[in-house]
């Protein structure tokens, strides 16, 4: 038997640049990958990248035929090196002279034949994206049927239909030459998303009124911006009090804004101030505390006791109490008005996603206020225009399959589950994008969305500011025809600039336990699960609801169920197993099992890679320990791993 070469990542690794432009690439935006569709705690594509080749490609001092002297070893792993630190720059993600060296160099030290690329927790698809640039077959599996869809529009649809022409009407003629890669799937996702865009507005467009300014001219609105409100406690006040955190609207210099309260006729009512002199101060930011909130017309002290028991009676309010609107280069703050209060009273549409949410869950703090099912996370306004957007992806997809046969596209109608490579596959493959699109667009219009006043954003904030679902008091109501976050071609965008990026590699994706996975032949690069730290079945049920209820005719198989798969995620939640200990154990159990049949069935040949970015903190009587990284690690070594390198990447 021979010895194992050792490889590049058991040895060395740049990792100045590697970290450098991990961290750098959190600004990057456009074409990112990470912006078609929200995934929490996603890995680098720069480390991933740089992992995955240094974990195939030979060490020089494996290699002392070529390379007999330690000097001759130094000089060719400087040489890797610049190799890796120029792969790790975002904009040299699509060089492919660059990507070809690194596969010439990944063939030269795997005999010709690289194994393929497993991601068993696959995620938000980092991993098994960046096998896919680097020329290797990628695999990515997960339980969770969001992260599973993610994948697939990522890995698995685009090379289905790479280099392949649009066939909206028109669209493959408005542009010279070829369609590489997914261009020409990104193009039809672009002109059927500006369809439904277009439809929309035709059909709830009278939902959104605009903004009559000082001049009398009609504005755009960019957000409607409201208090939740309780009834005062106090016999002698009894107002519908408001709860805001913050009375800022914006905060660039010169141009402040800021809502003003006063004691109305038996109500509360809110002007606009522009005075940088009585901006809201410390003491005058907002009524509510992390210990309660003071009503504003009688000063009395409110528990939030109190406030939670009156939203679990479902006696929470709200009330209109700005309204931010598209000046000319800047933002234009009016007071409420009748006309705009009574626009956002609409009935609750029919079939919304009327699931229930946990009763407790890991990052999960809305249901003491009352909020139990998933539609409790919109207004009626949201719904109606949630509900369009949805509906309008089955429209749409069948357009898709009118106009793809037309087209010249054949059709034996097998759809995109059953493996399907025709025009019905096609119309699928479209209907996933724009499900993505609407789904996107389910995160920036909800209740728990805040206005953000920074000078650099004076927008409407992404409901998921932290891997969490957390109380917010006065919330921005975007409106989803004004460009911006809350618009349909704004998450069109995204989506197509991410998909026009992508490598159109082989992939292959699928729904699986990793504890009952095969890994026969596939070498393992993953990033685990963080033991307490995200509750992610939970949390993208914020999601699957309506993906489920966009693609459950396209996608059956994997949008069956009513919720995402909870019993078997590998994830420490005490509120799912009956305490911290049983959670712990059944983490620390599920780890042994996986990597147990990791460690029986990958290619010897080449070390295991695992990422793990863990924040919890542990105090133990020798320092500071990680909870979760020790589980890992103990579990790893139980099944006769040996760590052979260890970096902080």
């Amino acid at each position: 038997m021979t010895e194992r070469r050792r490889k590049l990542i058991e040895v060395a690794l740049p990792l100045e640049a590697i970290n450098r432009e991990s961290v750098r690439e959190k600004s990057i935006r456009h074409g990112h990958p990470s912006t078609l569709h929200l995934w929490w705690a996603r890995r680098p594509l720069a480390a991933a990248r740089a992992v995955l080749f240094a974990q195939l490609v030979d060490d020089p001092s494996a290699r002392p035929d070529l390379y007999p002297t330690e000097a001759e070893q130094a000089v060719r792993r400087k040489d890797l090196f610049g190799l890796i630190e120029r792969l790790v720059v975002w904009e040299n993600t699509n060089d492919a002279g660059l990507l070809a060296q690194a596969h010439r160099e990944i063939l030269a030290s795997t005999g010709g034949h690289p194994p393929a690329i497993l991601d068993p927790f696959a995620g938000g698809g980092s991993i098994p994206l960046e096998a896919q640039r680097l020329g290797l077959a990628a695999h990515a599996s997960d339980l969770n049927p969001v992260a599973v869809l993610i994948n697939k529009a990522l890995i698995e649809i685009p090379p289905k239909w790479a280099g392949r022409p649009p066939v909206f009407p028109g669209a493959a003629g408005d542009r010279l030459g070829d369609w590489p890669g997914a261009t020409g799937l990104a193009e039809d996702v672009r002109r059927y998303g500006q369809w439904m865009r277009d439809e929309a507005e035709r059909r709830v467009g009278h939902l959104y009124p605009k903004a009559t300014l000082a001049d009398g001219t009609a504005a755009p609105v960019i957000a409607w911006i409201w208090a939740r409100t309780v009834t005062c406690p106090n016999p002698a006040c009894g107002i519908s009090m408001p709860l805001i955190r913050s009375f800022w609207l914006g905060k660039k210099r010169g141009k402040e804004a800021y809502v003003v309260p006063r004691v109305g006729d038996g109500r509360m009512e809110f002007s606009i101030g522009t005075d940088p002199r009585t901006v809201p101060t410390k003491d005058t930011a907002g009524t509510v505390t992390r210990t309660g909130a003071v009503c504003l017309a009688c000063g009395t002290a409110v528990p939030l006791t109190y406030i939670r028991s009156e939203g679990k009676a479902k006696r929470l309010g709200a009330q209109l109490m700005a309204i931010a609107a598209e000046g000319n280069r800047r933002r234009i703050y009016l007071a409420p008005t009748p006309e705009h209060e009574r626009a956002a009273e609409v009935p609750l549409p029919p079939d919304v996603p009327d699931t229930e949410l946990p009763d407790a869950a890991l990052g999960f703090r809305v249901q003491g206020y009352g909020m139990t099912r998933h539609a409790d996370l919109f207004t009626a306004r949201q719904l109606t225009a949630l509900t369009t957007f949805s509906d309008l992806v089955t429209e749409a997809r069948a357009r898709v399959l009118t106009d793809a046969i037309a087209a010249g596209l054949p059709d034996d109608g097998i759809g995109l589950e059953a493996g399907g490579t025709t025009a019905t596959a096609y119309a699928d493959s479209i209907a996933v994008y724009l499900a993505i699109v609407v789904d996107r667009l389910i995160s920036t219009n909800s209740v728990l969305c805040r206005w953000n006043p920074a000078p650099s954003k004076e927008s409407v904030s992404d409901t998921f500011s932290r891997q969490a679902l957390s109380m917010v008091w006065d919330f921005a109501e975007g409106c989803p025809q004004t460009e911006g976050p809350c618009d349909l071609a704004w998450s069109v965008g995204w989506v197509t600039r991410s998909l026009d990026r992508v490598p159109c590699g082989t992939g292959v994706v699928y729904q699986e336990n990793s504890a009952e996975k095969c890994y026969a032949e596939m070498l393992v690069s993953t990033d685990p699960p963080y033991y307490d730290n995200v509750g992610y079945a939970d949390l993208s049920d914020f999601f699957y609801v309506w993906l489920r209820r966009s693609l459950g005719d396209v996608l059956p198989g994997l949008l069956g169920t009513m919720l995402t798969p909870k019993a078997d995620e590998l994830v420490a939640d005490p509120f799912r197993h009956g305490g911290s200990a049983e959670a712990e154990k059944f983490f620390e159990d599920g780890f042994i099992r996986v990597f147990s049949k990791i460690r029986g069935q990958t290619p010897p040949d080449f070390p295991v890679t695992v990422f793990y970015a863990f924040k919890q903190a542990e105090s133990d009587t020798s320092g500071t320990a990680s909870t979760g990284w020790q589980t890992l690690l103990e579990g790893m070594l139980n099944e006769a791993f040996r760590v052979t390198g260890c970096d902080c990447v």
